[in-house]
């Protein structure tokens, strides 16, 4: 499966096995602390060159003004995927919560392939015990109908509703950069298009790789419980990829120091986790613009609640006025960070969020001529999709 997209890049995902599976050896017989941050570093020494070696790059070159090459590097497929996993492996063999693992589970655990390119980010304990022959062999038809069911569901989301949004968005967000402004009506289109965009195609995936691990008797963590739901941005990180939102907490948030710092230590690493974990997503400075931000929301929502329990005035607002309030927040700040997660340029996103508040005015009108004379169709298409986000269930 891995082999289709490129066979030798199939002989670095080997070797990364087998190296991280000897560590793991080492360390269930010397519990050894170097030998867990060796791995750690090893591992995301890999992934650095891979994804960030041409950014690292990119920013010194605009900043000293040098003219250093850029490297002929191509981007191994799933890597940060297989990265964390295995982190998360030696972490756990450290703690004395991996017994036991023969190299064959091992491989497996590490690129089955429902869920190898896109996720969910597995632990451990939430596929190991399940490698046995037993379980492929147990309640077959079961599985294959609910696994087949939810794998269809996947992928009518992602074939028909996410790529349907696709092209709205990419003539926006692919204009942006370079227009003199946009309209208000084509910067909440792009905006939209891309927020339902993103949603179904997650979602989509997340359904696929849950589906064909079921067809083969095997559960995966649910990645994915509609996050736009969601009333507050603490709740959204509950829905929306799950399992790096428990990655990142137990590997990253709680090593840091976790809630047992300080309230301005704790918001500082809850910050900082998200910044990283936009920089996991891709190596560009819109994700690292898209991760501050939710680190920012996060830290007003967690100081709200801190402060907002001694305010009596607030049980007095009806309860569905106050949840219909805090989900319209909640969503139209999700929204304005993916504006950056999509944008190809800070300049781009910038230029759509000021097109969203209505400051600028387009001068380029043919530019966005075929794109608002489909405004009735486009909206239409919105107000099916909302149904579906907001009142049908995840899957």
């Amino acid at each position: 499966f891995y082999a289709w997209w490129s066979v030798p890049y199939l002989i670095l995902l080997i070797g990364s096995v087998v190296f991280n599976f000897m560590l793991h050896r080492w360390l269930l017989v010397s519990r050894d602390k170097v030998a867990l941050t060796f791995g750690i570093i090893a591992n995301l020494s890999a992934l650095a060159y891979f994804k960030y070696a041409n950014f690292f790059l990119g920013n010194v070159n605009a900043i000293f003004g040098f003219d250093l090459p850029m490297l002929s590097i191509v981007l191994p497929l799933a890597i940060s995927f297989f990265t964390f996993q295995q982190i998360s492996f030696l972490c756990d063999t450290y703690r004395g919560e991996v017994q036991d693992c023969d190299f064959a589970r091992y491989t497996l655990f590490v690129v089955f392939f429902p869920q190898l390119i896109a996720g969910p980010i597995v632990l451990q304990k939430d596929t190991l015990p399940q490698f046995k022959l037993s379980v492929f062999k147990s309640k077959i038809g079961v599985n294959l109908a609910v696994g087949g069911t939810l794998f269809a569901i996947g992928l009518f989301k992602k074939i028909v509703l996410a790529d349907s949004m696709a092209p709205y968005a990419n003539l926006v967000f692919g204009a942006a950069g370079d227009a003199h402004g946009v309209p208000v009506e084509a910067a909440w289109i792009g905006a939209l298009a891309y927020t339902f965009q993103i949603y179904f195609d997650f979602s989509g995936y997340c359904d696929m790789a849950l589906g064909l691990a079921r067809m083969f008797g095997i559960r995966l963590p649910i990645n994915f419980n509609s996050p736009y739901k969601a009333t507050n941005i603490v709740d959204f990180w509950r829905r929306w990829h799950i399992t790096l939102s428990r990655f990142l907490r137990d590997y990253l948030y709680i090593p840091l120091g976790g809630n047992r710092c300080s309230m301005p230590r704790r918001y500082v690493n809850l910050f900082a986790t998200m910044v990283l974990g936009g920089l996991w997503h891709g190596a560009a400075w819109t994700f690292v613009i898209w991760g501050a931000l939710h680190g920012l929301y996060l830290t007003i929502n967690h100081g709200w609640s801190a402060i907002s329990k001694n305010w009596q005035w607030l049980n007095r607002v009806p309860a569905p006025l106050l949840s219909f309030a805090s989900r319209v927040i909640t969503l139209l700040a999700v929204i304005v960070a993916w504006v950056f997660f999509r944008a190809e340029s800070i300049d781009a996103a910038t230029n759509i969020l000021a097109g969203m508040t209505g400051l600028t005015t387009a001068l380029q009108p043919d530019l966005w001529a075929s794109l608002l004379a489909e405004q009735g169709l486009i909206w239409v298409q919105f107000l099916a999709l909302a149904l579906i986000v907001f009142f049908a269930p995840n899957s």
